[in-house]
């Protein structure tokens, strides 16, 4: 596992966080793995029960490193619930005013400054966290990431110190919507279920600018997404506003965005916008689509329209449209013959992940075919474990109920 760690093969690191039980050593690596700058590592191993308490802080990296860093992943790793009182206040507010200073600065201009070098910069784009990204730059021997204004960001909401909505719109809108700024941004302001930032919200909706609008877009989608209940106010104006919107957008990052907003809602309007959208030319759009409908209240319910969309849908030439429409037909869950023939279908195409789907969408109906499926898939790949037992487990399930009986 250590070596791992110290290879950065986060592949080989879960297959052996699957298979290990040593949560000794899995504190050790998460040591490891901060010492060697690996905060997407050290995340992973929080996530499969490492215990960040059993290291003792001389075995850590300083607060102050990780975010010199610019690696996100680094410093929430290092404030992880069970170290975090090893900070005091003072302390987090000195390192929120260090990573103001290189937001402000700019990575590129303070790594001038700190090296000395007026040499060429090398630039890449590099996975920080297991959903986002940031750039990562190298000069004069010194490299970090371009992540201090989410360190920011975080260490404000950890403090209680509450920036202007203007402020971190502006902090997102450095970056774009595979950087860590911005969605850290994006989840924060979707939780502050005010005026403020539904009025931020409708303002970028008409902005000329793709990049705002898809920030506005993104934001009205958390907004539904992190409601209590369909009835709150700030849910009823966003989805009466993306389902409006569905039909004048242009760009297609944006729309298909627009759509996702519309994909947990239970209403004919919604509805009305996702069909409406079946046969766009883009992939991107139509696998939204496919993932919107069918989302009733009732778990069983399909709409004629709807089932003859996912039909089509699961023929789609692109793949992950077929994914997106065979999951869907399968939580519908009501039994529907050609439903249930289409998902089978899948059962034989050449990808992995279009099988399991089909195993999972057919174990939800109830169909026996999923067995046979399963059989065929076999046990999860290593290092795929938790995403392909999500279907297979289905699959398994239904054969122990149907052998009970």
């Amino acid at each position: 596992m250590i070596a791992a760690v110290r290879a950065g093969d986060m592949l080989l690191l879960r297959r052996l966080l699957e298979e290990d039980g040593d949560y000794d050593e899995r504190a050790t690596a998460f040591g490891v793995a901060v010492q060697a700058f690996q905060g997407g590592i050290a995340q992973l191993l929080l996530m499969g029960g490492a215990d960040a308490s059993q290291c003792a802080p001389d075995e850590l990296l300083s607060l102050r490193e990780a975010v010199d860093s610019g690696s996100p992943a680094l410093v929430g790793a290092l404030l992880d619930h069970s170290i975090r009182d090893r900070y005091p206040a003072s302390e987090l507010l000195e390192m929120r005013d260090l990573a103001r200073r290189w937001h402000e600065a700019g990575a590129e201009a303070e790594l001038r400054r700190r090296t000395g070098s007026q040499d060429d910069l090398v630039c890449t784009r590099v996975q920080d966290d297991q959903y986002y990204t940031v750039g990562e730059l190298t000069l004069g021997g010194m490299t970090v990431r371009d992540g201090h204004g989410a360190i920011l960001t975080d260490l404000e909401e950890l403090l209680g110190i509450r920036a202007s909505c203007e402020e971190l719109i502006t902090r997102a809108l450095d970056r774009d919507q595979d950087h860590t700024a911005w969605g850290r941004v994006a989840i924060l302001l979707s939780h502050r279920r005010e005026q403020e930032t539904w009025t931020a919200a409708e303002t970028l909706r008409a902005d000329a600018d793709p990049s705002r609008r898809l920030f506005g877009a993104e934001l009205m989608r958390l907004i539904e997404l992190f409601a209590d209940s369909h009835e709150e106010e700030f849910c009823v104006l966003a989805v009466d506003a993306l389902t409006d919107w569905s039909a004048e957008e242009t760009d297609n990052a944006v729309l298909t965005e627009v759509l996702h907003g519309l994909d947990s809602y239970a209403g004919p309007r919604a509805e009305a916008a996702l069909l409406a959208h079946v046969g766009h030319h883009d992939a991107g759009v139509r696998r939204a689509a496919a993932a919107g409908l069918g989302t009733r209240l009732e778990s069983t319910y399909l709409s004629d329209e709807a089932r003859e969309a996912l039909l089509t849908l699961m023929t789609d030439p692109d793949t992950d449209v077929r994914i997106a429409a065979c999951r869907k037909a399968g939580e519908a869950g009501n039994g529907d013959p050609a439903l249930t023939d289409a998902m089978a279908d899948l059962l034989d195409h050449p990808e992995r992940r279009v099988q399991l789907v089909a195993v999972y969408g057919l174990a939800l109906h109830d169909d026996e075919r999923c067995v046979e499926g399963a059989d065929r898939l076999g046990p999860p790949r290593p290092g795929f474990r938790d995403e392909e037992m999500a279907c297979l487990d289905v699959a398994w399930r239904y054969r122990w109920r149907r052998d009970d009986n």
